[in-house]
């Protein structure tokens, strides 16, 4: 658990991440920070909503970490939204027109440009609906049962 007090020990991408976890929560998404849709990806956030829709969130702290991702365009055909989250400084400028914004801190954020959506075929919905599950439910082992 994460004492409020102690956030500044996190990097920056992982504050924004937590805030948009929360954020997405009241939507009545779950989200899984650092999920590896397939191999050679791992998007900060892989997010399952009420309606089975799967958004990916990429977190991005600077113009620079903006500038090193090279990445961001195989993640698309792994969900059915994409988003980017940043925080009030970053120049939203530079982001691609074609994808969702989130703007967020530590606590919370707020979709600021919704992506545009591209369902996934079924057999990947089911695929990274159950990846997403398996992984949840290993990590809360893991952290229930730090042991095992």
């Amino acid at each position: 658990m994460v004492d409020e007090n102690d956030l500044e020990r996190f990097q920056p991408g992982q504050r924004l991440a937590r805030g948009v976890a929360r954020y997405l929560r009241s939507l009545g998404f779950v989200s899984v920070e650092e999920f590896v849709p397939t191999r050679g990806l791992r998007v900060d956030l892989m997010a399952l909503g009420p309606k089975g829709e799967i958004w990916v969130i990429e977190c991005k702290s600077s113009r620079a970490d903006f500038q090193s991702d090279s990445k961001w365009q195989g993640y698309l055909e792994w969900c059915d939204r994409y988003f980017w989250a940043v925080d009030t400084e970053f120049p939203v400028e530079i982001l691609p027109d074609e994808t969702g914004l989130i703007v967020a801190d530590a606590y919370y954020g707020e979709i600021v440009r919704m992506g545009p959506e591209a369902k996934l075929p079924a057999a990947r919905r089911k695929k990274m609906t159950h990846k997403l599950a398996m992984d949840a439910a290993r990590r809360l082992q893991a952290v229930l049962d730090p042991r095992v």
